[in-house]
């Protein structure tokens, strides 16, 4: 019997000066990826991951595109070398782009393109207004609803047990992060980003991203797609529409996404892109389901062993 295997996609903030270059040496079908991310673009993303400067990696206009291609690189590197389906995909925030376009609601040069517009729109909206995010550890989440509400800012992420993101105006969030502190337990991590995402601050760029969502086509799913907003599988390219025009502004709802993964009988989850995080949200939820990822030449060489030993 086959294994049940699960897509992860990584999120902005995964980024590092230097990603895909590696795999791009030992991959040629990651390498192709690259080059038509360069060609639709009109410009050397290529350059911008494997050379910098992270400033310019960071930004979002960059990043996002830069991490959407990377991960889908790596996923043409994978199956280059092993044939491998997914039961589910899903991405975190950006890595919901990746996601649709590897259960087949986009293709490349389309999700490319939507990403490369969002992530242009979301840095004019954190240009015209200040934001902040701030990781909360080991807090009730009801409380951290509560101090979000009583501040006037939002819950950007329920990422896994023990770890809820907020976000929204600086002095504001540091009003919320006083009240959790204050009740006592909480842990909170100021995060190094550019703006207050998935919060009511990216509004502008919800409503500019709208008709360009509305003017793309999208198909039904190969796979169930687990979407952020709503937190739950989705099989319908209608709907794959509807919640990324809600989900800039709206929680990603990372820990219901990755139970309702979990409950199709996966048996593995590949996490493709930069970093581990995905991965190690989910050892936070249930160790004994086996958790790859793949981001390096050599990460993709001890995955593509796994998946064999997997079966």
């Amino acid at each position: 019997m086959k294994s049940r295997i699960a897509f992860l996609f990584a999120g902005q903030g995964a980024q590092v000066v230097g990603m895909g270059r590696d795999l791009c040496q030992a991959s040629p079908a990651a390498r192709r990826i690259f080059d038509q991310a360069d060609a639709t673009l009109g410009r050397p993303l290529s350059a911008v991951c494997f050379d910098g400067p992270l400033d310019a990696l960071t930004a979002s206009r960059n990043c996002q595109p830069a991490i959407y291609t990377m991960s889908m690189a790596c996923l043409a590197a994978l199956t280059e070398r092993v044939p491998v389906a997914p039961v589910a995909c899903g991405g975190l925030s950006l890595g919901e782009f990746a996601a649709a376009t590897a259960a087949g609601a986009l293709g490349f040069e389309t999700g490319l393109r939507l990403v490369a517009r969002r992530g242009e729109l979301m840095q004019e909206a954190c240009a015209a207004r200040r934001g902040a995010m701030a990781a909360v550890l080991n807090a009730d989440p009801a409380r951290v609803v509560e101090a979000c509400a009583a501040a006037g800012i939002d819950v950007a992420n329920y990422n896994c047990p023990g770890q809820i993101v907020i976000s929204g105006d600086p002095e504001r969030l540091q009003a919320a992060v006083a009240s959790l502190q204050a009740a006592g337990g909480a842990r909170v991590i100021p995060l190094q980003v550019d703006g207050a995402f998935h919060s009511r601050l990216m509004a502008p760029a919800a409503e500019a991203f709208a008709p360009v969502l509305d003017a793309t086509p999208f198909a039904d799913p190969a796979c169930p797609l687990a979407q952020n907003y709503p937190g739950d599988l989705v099989r319908s390219g209608a709907q794959i529409r509807a919640n990324l025009k809600a989900q800039i502004t709206g929680s990603v709802r990372w820990e219901p996404c990755m139970n309702a993964m979990l409950a199709l009988g996966v048996d593995a989850v590949i996490e493709f892109g930069p970093g581990k995080v995905l991965c190690g949200f989910l050892r936070r939820m249930d160790k004994n389901r086996a958790a790859l990822n793949i981001g390096t030449a050599a990460e993709l060489e001890q995955a593509v062993a796994q998946i064999g030993a997997l079966g």
